[in-house]
């Protein structure tokens, strides 16, 4: 049996992601790993795609829009708080912030965030504003 995690979200960021957003690392388990992302008022993130892992995202504050592509479909949802998406293997996504405040989600990672190089770079919908 695995030992019980507590963890209050990070006042500051732990890392900066592939897409340039900026990221809390919560807490995982061997089949996954939860995370929160934020993207600053009117920023666009890059456009990436993972090579192993899946993810959910339920969006907490903001407003914006998600962008993803597998193969020939693809589409744009409006995000907002209540919003929850799946970035099934192999989708291409790149998101963006509009209004006031950040755009923030928490994501469930399946597998576990193996780390450098899971993300790979892509032509996205839209220019992105973040490094």
């Amino acid at each position: 049996m695995g030992e019980f995690q507590t963890r209050r979200l990070p006042a500051q960021p732990d890392a900066v992601a592939p897409d340039g957003s900026e990221v809390r690392i919560l807490l995982g388990l061997a089949g996954g790993g939860m995370a929160h992302f934020t993207l600053p008022p009117g920023e666009t993130s890059t456009a990436v795609v993972h090579r192993t892992v899946e993810e959910i995202w339920f969006f907490l504050t903001g407003r914006g829009e998600m962008w993803r592509r597998q193969g020939a479909r693809e589409e744009i949802v409006a995000v907002e708080p209540g919003v929850c998406l799946t970035i099934p293997l192999g989708t291409h996504f790149q998101f963006r912030s509009f209004g006031p405040e950040p755009l923030a989600a928490i994501g469930v990672t399946m597998p576990p965030w193996p780390g450098a190089g899971e993300a790979i770079l892509v032509p996205g919908r839209w220019t992105p504003t973040v490094p």
